[in-house]
């Protein structure tokens, strides 16, 4: 007996009549399009000396990334493409795991989001099944539609840049004939505040047009014709509301501030004195200093040429200035009742307000 043979024993006389047996039962289980059993046990075995590098992640990159398996793509394919994308750094060795443990039969077509820091053992199991894959965006209270096309961008999941979304919603854009009549939004006006912000679970393969349909349609299902009728029983439209409800948002730190500050615009409107609101002096810069909320100057209050701008023009701006919540809406509503003609930001540093009902009173209210 050789020494090679002395060395092997037992385990490789065994394993060779496992290896026989599969053989001869191949020809009966394959169905020409897959490895027969021989060849997968073949695998496994060799798979055993490298399961550190199955486990062990292409980069540290923790990162979303969106990789789309086609209709038909084959497991040869997907692994190129996962080596294309920087997700693996061995094609062969991801096919092999593949065909192993079956994925190579389950890979499912659609979209998903892949880490460079997860390992193929974890890519591997994650491709089959990509119901499982959403994008979670974040549409924040307070927010202009650029900011919410500069999230688009950021968030990196979406299959269109923010520019394509501020297409169909800014100005000029076709908007949806039934929102647009039930809403109240003139021809030609942008979607501005009625993006209704909130946190969304989105499938991966949603469109532009489809993030601005699910903004609406939250926005109609969460005002409903309850708010807007209110509205309406208190000669308010639903635009108003919303105007004025996007300026309070813009106004107030604290939920529990909204109608506060919604009653002292409402006692303004209804003696035509003119809103005086900060916000809409830089919404009317346009992001001019370089920030959307950049910090105003007195001499902005004069010098801004617009007609958001409320130290100038009487009443209400065109239309909303940010995305308002549920609770600004319904403060516009449903105001509080006061006397206070003014209000500013306490000098505690709290973000909260104080109210006066004169101007002597406002001054005195300064730090």
């Amino acid at each position: 007996m050789g020494a090679a043979t002395r060395g092997c024993g037992l385990g490789c006389l065994g394993l060779a009549l496992a290896l026989s047996l599969l053989l001869g039962l191949g020809w009966a289980i394959s169905d020409g399009q897959l490895l027969d059993l021989a060849q997968r046990a073949l695998l496994r075995a060799q798979l055993q000396g490298r399961q550190s590098e199955l486990r062990a992640p292409f980069g540290d990159d923790d990162s979303l990334n969106r990789f789309s398996i086609p209709p038909g793509a084959t497991a040869k394919q997907i692994a190129a493409d996962l080596v294309a994308a920087a997700l693996i750094g061995d094609a062969a060795l991801f096919l092999d795991y593949a065909r192993v443990e079956g994925y190579d039969r389950q890979f499912e077509a659609g979209v998903y989001f892949v880490k460079a820091s997860q390992s193929i053992v974890e890519i591997a199991a994650l491709l089959t099944d990509s119901s499982r894959s959403f994008i979670l965006f974040r549409s924040r209270e307070g927010a202009r539609i650029e900011e919410l096309a500069e999230l688009i961008d950021s968030n990196g999941m979406f299959a269109f840049s923010g520019a394509d979304f501020l297409a169909l919603v800014g100005w000029g854009a076709a908007i949806p004939a039934d929102f647009a009549a039930w809403a109240g939004i003139p021809a030609g006006a942008s979607l501005e505040g009625y993006l209704f912000p909130d946190t969304y679970q989105l499938p991966p393969d949603i469109s532009a047009a489809g993030l601005r349909d699910t903004l609406l349609r939250a926005f109609r299902e969460r005002v409903g014709d309850e708010l807007r009728n209110a509205a309406l029983a208190r000669e308010f439209t639903l635009r108003q509301v919303v105007t004025l409800a996007s300026i309070v948002e813009r106004e107030a730190v604290w939920r529990d501030e909204h109608a506060s500050i919604a009653g002292v615009y409402h006692n303004r409107l209804s003696i035509g004195m003119r809103l005086e609101a900060d916000p809409t002096v830089q919404y009317a810069l346009q992001g001019a200093r370089g920030a959307w909320w950049g910090q105003i100057s007195q001499a902005d209050y004069r010098q801004v040429t617009s007609p958001y701008n409320t130290y100038l023009s009487a009443g209400l701006p065109p239309g909303p200035i940010a995305s308002p919540s549920l609770s600004a809406i319904q403060a516009a509503i449903y105001p509080a009742e006061s006397d206070y003609l003014f209000f500013r930001a306490a000098c505690d540093g709290s973000h909260r307000h104080q109210f006066a009902r004169n101007y002597e009173e406002h001054l005195s209210n300064a730090c």
